[in-house]
């Protein structure tokens, strides 16, 4: 409220941005094995992930074309992809001391291919899916590593006040606990890092108490103790939901009288918190300046030199693949398509942001990020939360320049221009676009670098400060006022100075960076504020339908790559309302039914998994010539599964969603109908409808919904 009526900001971005990224997309679509757990068995599954990027598993293709219920739904917050069987079997034989498997003996898992995938949770459910080829693993691989870069980013972006007030109350009980530095289960919605925060301490409890008493072989112990740690992990799951709800609920009712108060007496409290400030900065200044000076400062270049190489080459990757679309754009305008194309190749650009695998190479700029040396001091446990954190400020830029040049390009397009005239006029765009680009992009990264700066430094200096200076912090309570005592906070303002001893060298630090152009960094002051105000009113008109107006009208947004249909193919009986809803596709692995990934030919393997592969061509065969959804078994959880009657009809409009929260990660959600007060998938009733494909929602004909 300070900042609000102060008006203090930041530097305006030159690029517009994209108000609803995703509206009516569906991320990716294509064929994989899972194992199931309950029969052993491995069964091929039509997936697609929606632009909520919540994994959800059909029977096969003809189930959701004829919208039958998903099996399964996973939300993979907090997860691992592992590539290996071994990387598997280490991990598990780690969860549990003392089941590490003898040579020889069977393991818990046997991939019948060379090319698993794994999702791994340290508490939740696991989930094994195997591939062909290795083609087919790297792709899905991308894309799994997408939806959990997405999940972990669970808390809103435009949540200013309560997100950052959430994750301070987290970092601030693990102190309590002894517990500093970065923390990798800080990730998803506020009821998942619940739930992870009260699991890591449950989890050791847990392992001595039950460990002891599993029986059998180690593998068996192990699936045990695997089913075990998911089953306590959904109980607190349900509970932190309910609680969270309640205690958010109570705080949202007490927030107009705080704030009323705030606003009438925002002089006398900012006055009383600078005293405060004051008093507390003369007690622990001498102390910190010499902590800075002798354990932090000499670390920081180091630190910033190793974050601003592969940060730096992930953003220039960025800008390198969007220069490389618009020219490719304006290339087969020239030679091919002409002016008649331009609605079908922009329909494809708008969604490179959100391309997974064209995506691929900017991200993978990032996976070099080492602190060598440094993790250790800084307490710093992975580099995956910065490396995460630069991933998602890649696509918001890149989605931000894609989106600039389609505002720019359209407000041309009013002009009527030749074909000539067009390609000079992407020409100049794209320049323009570009230097926009390169000015956000710096101050993108400058906030990124000091913001993982602080991320590694401030715990470690709460650290070393905190036996000298954290037992006296109760004595300076009595300078708050009893009125101010709700607003103030004695912790928050230590930490606040403690920041500040700190902030002065990382500022000076980024800002010598920028001076000395490194990597490609701006100062600030070389672009005015609104310097293109113009551009900035383009934005407030409605948004962009290229396939409807330069298009076909009719199946535009298709695939971006070129590795199958656009989207998943409509049965012939659809009418065309249907047709309209279908979501389009940023790029999607499905192919006739004669192609399909797994049968892109004979592959070299070898003698152990020769009758898996065997087997699992027959079951794809078998998928193929289906006409109908089998009847389906249990699902993933062990809930019965029970079959709509009839067929489902799509309504006409979907009714509200629930929020992500409400979905634990790694849950795989029973879609048929439950009791209405099913706490644990956290799904809510609502009224009868079928199965909407543009929408976020999954419903089946009972009208039950989940959204991520």
């Amino acid at each position: 409220m300070r900042h609000e009526i102060e008006g203090t900001g930041v530097p305006q971005a030159q690029l517009l941005w994209r108000k609803v990224p995703l509206d009516e997309r569906i991320i990716f679509s294509g064929n994989l094995f899972q194992h199931q757990e309950d029969n052993k068995k491995w069964r091929n599954r039509f997936s697609l992930v929606p632009h909520n990027y919540g994994l959800v598993l059909y029977e096969n293709k003809v189930a959701y074309e004829r919208q039958v219920p998903p099996r399964a739904v996973i939300n993979s917050a907090g997860y691992k992809i592992l590539t290996s069987v071994d990387q598997y079997l280490e991990l598990v034989g780690n969860s549990l001391p003392g089941t590490t498997s003898k040579s020889g003996s069977a393991p818990i898992l046997k991939c019948p291919t060379q090319f698993p995938l794994i999702l791994w949770h340290p508490s939740a459910r696991h989930y094994y899916f195997c591939m062909m080829t290795e083609a087919e693993q790297d792709k899905w691989q991308a894309v799994l590593q997408d939806c959990i870069r997405h999940c972990n980013n669970g808390i809103p972006e435009d949540s200013k006040v309560e997100g950052p007030a959430f994750t301070d109350a987290i970092r601030m009980y693990r102190q309590s606990k002894e517990l500093y530095g970065t923390w990798e289960m800080l990730c998803g919605n506020e009821v998942q890092i619940l739930s992870n925060l009260v699991m890591e301490e449950l989890g050791p409890e847990l392992k001595a108490e039950l460990g002891p008493r599993l029986k059998g072989k180690p593998q068996e112990r192990q699936r045990q103790w695997i089913q075990i740690s998911d089953a306590v992990y959904r109980m607190v799951y349900e509970q932190a939901a309910a609680q969270f709800e309640a205690v958010l609920s109570k705080l949202q009712l007490a927030r107009p009288a705080m704030e009323a108060v705030i606003r009438t007496d925002m002089d006398q409290i900012i006055t009383s918190k600078e005293h405060l400030a004051s008093k507390i900065r003369a007690f622990i200044l001498p102390k910190a300046e010499v902590c800075v000076r002798n354990h932090v400062q000499p670390y920081i270049p180091s630190i910033l030199e190793a974050l601003m190489v592969p940060t730096s080459q992930g953003f220039t990757e960025v800008r390198d693949v969007f220069f490389k679309e618009v020219t490719d754009i304006n290339l087969n305008i020239i030679n091919e398509g002409g002016i008649d194309k331009l609605g079908e190749y922009m329909e494809k650009l708008s969604q490179l942001a959100y391309h997974p695998l064209k995506m691929q190479s900017c991200y993978e700029k990032m996976e070099p990020l080492r602190l060598d040396g440094l993790q250790q001091r800084f307490d710093v446990s992975s580099t995956s939360v910065f490396k995460q954190r630069a991933q998602i400020h890649m696509r918001e830029q890149m989605d931000n320049a894609v989106y600039t040049f389609e505002t720019l390009l359209h407000q041309e397009l009013g002009k009527g221009p030749t074909k000539e005239e067009l390609c000079k006029s992407i020409q100049r765009i794209l320049e323009r676009v570009l230097k926009k680009y390169d000015y956000d992009s710096s101050s993108v990264r400058k906030r990124f670098f000091r913001e993982a700066l602080l991320q590694i430094t401030i715990p470690f200096l709460l650290k070393k400060l905190a036996p000298t200076c954290k037992s006296e912090l109760p004595r300076f309570q009595e300078l708050i006022f009893e009125d101010f005592a709700r607003f103030i906070l004695v912790e928050n303002t230590y930490e606040e100075v403690v920041l500040q001893t700190v902030m002065k060298d990382i500022l000076q630090a980024v800002k010598e960076a920028a001076v000395q152009r490194k990597h490609n960094l701006y100062r600030d002051s070389m672009v005015m504020h609104n310097s293109d105000p113009n551009l900035h009113l383009l934005a407030e008109g409605t948004p962009i339908d290229w396939g409807e107006e330069y298009g076909d009208g009719g199946g535009s947004g298709g695939s971006s790559g070129n590795s199958g249909d656009p989207s998943p193919s409509v049965p012939e009986a659809a009418t065309t309302s249907e047709k309209q809803r279908r979501a389009k596709q940023v790029v999607s692995m499905v192919h006739d039914e004669a192609g399909l990934p797994f049968e892109a030919g004979p592959e070299v393997l070898s003698p152990v998994s020769l009758d898996s592969v065997t087997e699992l061509r027959g079951l794809l065969a078998q998928d193929l010539r289906a006409e109908s959804p089998p009847p389906a078994g249990p699902l993933l959880n062990g809930a019965p599964l029970r079959e709509s009657s009839q067929p489902v009809a799509t309504p006409e409009a979907s009714p509200p969603a629930s929020p992500l929260r409400q979905l634990p990660p790694g849950k795989a959600v029973d879609l048929e109908p439950p009791k209405p007060s099913d706490q644990e998938t956290g799904e809510q009733v609502s009224s009868p409808g079928g199965r909407p494909a543009i929408h976020t929602t999954t419903e089946d004909s009972a009208g039950v919904q989940t959204e991520f």
